[in-house]
């Protein structure tokens, strides 16, 4: 009978060391503090398509040639993206460590010790000077913590939650990078197409002045209107000037991003002037989107990493019980240490019993407790976040739409204006000044028009990025 209860009592045993108790309060994901649905005016904003940005690699969004190759580049060569993809390295690594403190570390050794007693001594009057030899081998376990009440396995859940994030902010990263990458170009297309137009209007501001000079000359026009024509010249030349320099910073800030030299031909070639096309994507429900974006994700492990580690802070109350053991042979001599009757061995379990700590223990759950309440109101805020990045975005995708129309009609019309202000003025009807507003008016037009495109444009990427897209290849 006694034989029955030992050996069903060593199952039990097994399974309590296994698997102990839990500490860890239950987890419940915070509720979404933001509207169920897009926009101030209670209706649904939504963008007509069939697969939701979270499943749209960038290279099917991004169908454009030019665009593959600068992401491409930018994603082998980027040196942030290298140092996020290193910290996940780093964030396995801080895992694997803490998982490792589960499991029993085992440990083979071998020692020899000398040591002699002088014959003076009482112990050896009788048989003089002693010279003792002995060998030891053991293979045992060293100072394994039993862990009964979870505080290991609170630690390991913390670190994996920690890897977790740092692999959901790596993607992020990426996100960003890929549309700040577009972004960049598209800026620079923008610039570009603004140093055209600056150039064409030297041009034709130099023509105009041109013009004044001979009827000056001709004792036409008064030298008001020669000095006028002047102004304008050096105003568009101050404006190309400008432009350069800023075509040249947006090279510079393009190839920062990409972390390589720029291909000559995307360089030479940026401009809006080009058929652009960028899949739709369906916004859906923020629950749905919100949930599903990069950062959001990695705020929401932070907060479960905070839970664990409250479970490792209660853990801390209650007896810490460890384990050493060792076996292994025993001999006076080498040769004989692997012989019969050499066996050794020995084993030590311990338990520690926190009593008093000068509220240390309590210190730390108190810190746990609020990390926890902070880690809450940041995933909130990153929801919140989120839930208005993705409502200026489609607020400014069908904004920019229209603003884009009206910035073209308006260029139409006073490209118009200014014809006619010409050639009233050579006709002799007007004087320069009309001439000098209406230039000056048609340039501003060009220039709104050119920003207002790229704004439109700029907006895609911007909704597919605030959408979760962009990380898959």
């Amino acid at each position: 009978m006694k034989k029955v209860i030992r050996f069903s009592v060593i199952p039990a045993l097994l399974v309590t060391v296994l698997t102990g108790c839990n500490l860890q309060p239950h987890y419940e994901r915070p509720a979404l503090p933001v509207s169920d649905r897009w926009g101030n005016d209670g209706h649904p904003k939504e963008v007509q398509g069939t697969t939701p940005a979270s499943e749209t690699g960038w290279q099917t969004y991004f169908a454009d040639e030019q665009l593959r190759q600068l992401i491409g580049l930018a994603l082998e060569n980027n040196r942030d993206l290298k140092v996020s993809a290193l910290n996940v390295e780093s964030a396995r690594a801080s895992f694997r460590v803490e998982r490792s403190a589960l499991m029993p570390a085992i440990s083979a050794n071998g020692s020899q010790t000398s040591a002699h007693l002088p014959g003076n001594l009482y112990s050896t009057r009788s048989t003089g000077p002693v010279t003792y030899q002995q060998y030891e081998a053991n293979l045992g376990v060293s100072s394994w913590e039993i862990d009964f009440f979870g505080r290991l396995r609170s630690l390991r859940d913390e670190a994996l939650e920690k890897y977790l994030s740092t692999e959901a902010s790596s993607r992020a990263t990426q996100i960003s990078l890929v549309s700040d990458v577009v972004s960049g170009y598209l800026t620079l297309c923008a610039d570009n197409d603004l140093l055209k137009l600056a150039a064409d209007t030297v041009t034709s501001q130099r023509e105009t002045y041109r013009l004044a000079r001979q009827r000056y000359e001709m004792k036409v026009s008064s030298e008001q209107d020669l000095v006028q024509a002047e102004t304008s010249v050096r105003s568009a030349e101050a404006e190309l000037a400008q432009y350069e320099r800023q075509v040249k910073q947006d090279v510079n800030a393009l190839r920062l991003l990409v972390g390589t030299e720029l291909p000559e031909h995307l360089v030479s070639n940026a401009t809006l002037a080009h058929d652009w096309h960028f899949q739709s994507l369906p916004s859906g429900m923020p629950s749905e989107v919100l949930t599903g974006r990069p950062d959001i994700i990695a705020a929401e492990h932070t907060l479960r990493a905070a839970n664990a580690s409250i479970g490792a802070a209660r853990a801390a109350f209650f007896p810490n019980i460890s384990l050493t053991a060792s076996g292994g042979s025993a001999s006076e001599s080498l040769g004989h240490l692997l012989e019969g009757g050499t066996a050794a061995w020995s084993f030590v379990p311990s338990i520690s019993l926190p009593i008093f700590d000068g509220g240390k223990n309590s210190a730390n759950l108190d810190v746990a407790e609020i990390s926890r309440r902070v880690e809450i109101a940041n995933y909130e805020k990153a929801v919140q976040t989120a839930f208005k990045e993705v409502s200026d975005a489609l607020a400014g995708q069908s904004t920019y739409r229209h603003e884009l129309t009206a910035r073209v009609q308006d260029t139409v019309a006073n490209t118009r204006y200014y014809e006619l202000a010409l050639q009233r003025y050579r006709e002799g009807v007007d004087n320069y000044l009309n001439v000098l507003v209406a230039q000056r008016t048609l340039f501003e037009a060009r220039k709104s028009e050119i920003s207002a495109r790229a704004g439109e444009l700029t907006q895609h990427v911007t909704l597919y990025k605030v959408l979760g897209g962009g990380w898959k290849a």
